[in-house]
């Protein structure tokens, strides 16, 4: 989905409003990150954005209740997952260990040239329209600061136009821009946003350098979970989000009472009966009832599994598809136990806490599954499918 943003004033992290709640990004203002977490909370007057350094201190605010809830980007349609919120979910040190995921948000991203321009405008070629190639001569810069993502995500305009430039990595594509502001020779230069060139009062050397035009970042909305989330009666039990916001509210309307209005409608996290669908029509009325269901939800889960045992990762893959659980993306880390041995996280279609088909809790519930096929197995989160088919 795409998002216009409006630049932030500098002093959005540090305005004196003791009501409002916080949210954790990875800055500085400007960001891609920001732009996302501004898009997921939209109102300034309740939420206070907070920059930090680096992803790791996201969820470090996050896991000390710093902050309400942290924004980080986990990956990009282009060049994959964000290692270093993967290494942060993994959480090998148990630094982290009751961060959850609760959801998710998507940003179109467009990248931009910036520096200084030391000549002019190359003749037929329009400012506005241009895509991927240079608007004026780049023979001046020697030097291009960026995140490792950004560089991954413009290979094809490097290969073709700055093969022979120093290309340094920094912690955002943000701080490139004031990396490159701050180079008073003009041979500095940075990939980052067009809000963030603005701010560094930057000129824009060439537009759009992205190697694909559907070039999109996923961010995940992260918050604490309680030490204790059971009820008087001993059920785990999620606790309930903040309505309105639009990672909490579900675009289609095709849910079993739902209305049937133009605007999206909140969907409860909280835990919903087996019995919930079931209706006097039996199978049939299941079947509708579950396919009205059928992509709302993601979850994700994290496993190890005994390496030296033929078949395992197969193992807990099938079962999986024995319960009909839609598998959304498959990623790994090494898993530090011991050398090339790697934690696995599996993202699949539904939720355990809104599961009227019982596919999940069944899944999570299988003493069997975690404990004979699957080792170290982690829950991290269930939230609203963003992008539902």
């Amino acid at each position: 989905m795409s998002s216009t943003i409006a630049i932030a004033p500098t002093s959005e992290g540090t305005r004196e409003r003791s009501h409002r709640r916080k949210v954790a990004f990875l800055g500085p203002f400007a960001s891609y990150s920001h732009q996302a977490t501004k898009s997921a909370f939209p109102n300034k007057d309740e939420w206070e954005l907070i920059p930090t350094t680096t992803i790791r201190e996201v969820f470090d605010e996050v896991q000390a209740s710093n902050v309400d809830f942290g924004v980080a980007p986990f990956e990009n349609s282009t060049h994959g997952t964000v290692s270093f919120t993967l290494d942060c979910l993994a959480d090998r040190a148990s630094t982290c260990p009751n961060i959850t995921i609760c959801g998710e948000a998507y940003l179109d991203v467009h990248h931009f040239l910036l520096g200084r321009r030391k000549a002019s405008l190359l003749p037929n070629v329009n400012v506005e329209t241009a895509k991927a190639t240079p608007l004026t001569s780049l023979s001046h810069v020697k030097r291009v600061y960026s995140h490792p993502q950004a560089f991954g995500q413009t290979a094809k305009f490097f290969a073709t136009y700055l093969k022979a430039v120093e290309t340094i990595e920094v912690s955002s594509t943000s701080k490139a821009a004031e990396l490159a502001a701050a180079d008073a020779s003009g041979e500095s230069a940075a990939v980052a946003g067009e809000v963030a060139g603005e701010m560094a009062g930057l000129d824009v050397l060439a537009r759009c350098i992205e190697d694909r035009e559907d070039n999109t970042t996923r961010f995940f909305v992260l918050r604490r979970r309680p030490c204790s989330s059971r009820s008087d009666d001993g059920v785990e039990q999620e606790i309930s989000l903040p309505e309105g916001l639009p990672w909490t509210t579900d675009r289609a309307e095709s849910l079993p009472g739902s209305s049937s209005g133009s605007g999206g409608s909140p969907v409860s996290m909280s835990p919903r009966p087996s019995s919930s669908v079931s209706g006097s029509n039996g199978g049939r009325d299941d079947a509708e009832k579950g396919d009205a269901y059928k992509g709302l939800y993601k979850s994700m889960v994290s496993f190890t599994v005994p390496h030296h045992t033929p078949g395992a990762l197969a193992d807990v893959l099938g079962s999986f598809k024995r319960r009909g659980l839609n598998l959304t993306s498959i990623n790994s880390l090494p898993s530090l136990i011991a050398p090339f041995q790697y934690l696995f996280f599996v993202e699949f279609e539904g939720n355990r806490w809104d599961d009227p088909e019982g596919r999940v809790s069944g899944l999570v519930g299988d003493v069997e599954w975690v404990e004979g096929v699957a080792e170290r197995w982690r829950g991290l989160g269930s939230w609203l499918n963003q992008r539902r088919r």
